[in-house]
């Protein structure tokens, strides 16, 4: 089984911002490519003293930032490359004060690193919906006051999962866990006939008008499993999650905290290929 990459592995590929400005050029542009301005096909060689390429023919001007999470920001572009790194290495995440103490960067300046490659990890994990058994369920994540239980806890965000078994996990933010919030979500991710298994919350009660093949167990009456209906892995899901933000992170605001699930939805459903983790976020700019 490869390994994943090691520190010392990350700084002989990325010993500098040149090295990193050449991957971003390398991996959305190629060696060549027509010209948006005079469209001539040939090659963008580097100008001296700006991170941007330049048509062998006319002159224009490409940045590779473009469009990334390093557009218009003036953290060097190797320390960007290296956050993605610190985020690809670990189970619970990474703080902003751990960028901050790691990247030499300031506390605010750690901190948009932080949401933007969740913003990206996210967009890279994508949504290509699920099919055939899939479990649902609502759970209620984070707040400033952790010890508080219950549904509709203090500060807490409603949340809600579908995880495909032996295969991916999708979450959504949700004002709400009622049947007219729910189902949307359900019916635009879940293929029509798979089977969902859930818990006894009577928002889901009419799946099988929808075409799924539906069963459910009793949270309420200590019932775990019913023949092949549980929410176990989803579950376990929760909790991890849960740990993770009151380990790593304390709380997370309702505001943000879709970036947060798009990490961990992003490091979940590469979990069968951790080594490829930093290698596939380097490859889709």
């Amino acid at each position: 089984m490869t390994k994943p990459p090691t520190v010392q592995d990350f700084f002989r590929r990325f010993p500098d911002d040149d090295s990193c400005l050449e991957h971003l050029m390398q991996t959305r542009y190629g060696e060549s490519l027509d010209c948006p301005k005079c469209g001539r096909h040939g090659k963008f060689h580097r100008r001296k003293k700006r991170p941007v390429y330049e048509c062998q023919w006319c002159s224009h001007d490409i940045s590779p930032m473009a469009g990334t999470p390093f557009e218009r920001s003036h953290t060097p572009l190797q320390k960007w490359f290296y956050a993605m790194y610190l985020f690809t290495n670990t189970r619970h995440g990474v703080p902003a004060k751990e960028l901050q103490r790691q990247l030499g960067v300031t506390y605010k300046t750690a901190w948009r690193m932080g949401h933007e490659i969740r913003k990206y990890m996210a967009k890279t994990d994508g949504d290509d919906g699920l099919s055939g058994h899939v479990e649902v369920d609502e759970t209620y994540v984070g707040g400033k006051h952790p010890g508080k239980r219950g549904r509709g806890a203090a500060g807490k965000t409603a949340v809600f999962g579908m995880l495909q078994r032996a295969g991916n996990v999708m979450t959504h933010v949700v004002p709400n866990v009622q049947r007219k919030t729910l189902y949307p979500i359900i019916q635009s991710m879940i293929a029509t006939g798979s089977t969902i298994s859930s818990d006894e919350l009577k928002s889901y009660a009419t799946l099988r008008n929808l075409g799924y093949t539906h069963g459910t167990v009793d949270h309420s009456r200590e019932q775990w499993a019913n023949g092949i209906h549980h929410v176990n892995a989803l579950e376990g899901y929760w909790a991890q999650i849960k740990r993770s933000i009151k380990g790593t992170h304390i709380h997370v605001s309702g505001k943000h905290m879709s970036k947060y699930l798009g990490e961990f939805e992003f490091r979940y459903n590469m979990r069968g290929a951790p080594e490829i983790m930093f290698s596939r976020l380097l490859s889709r700019f």
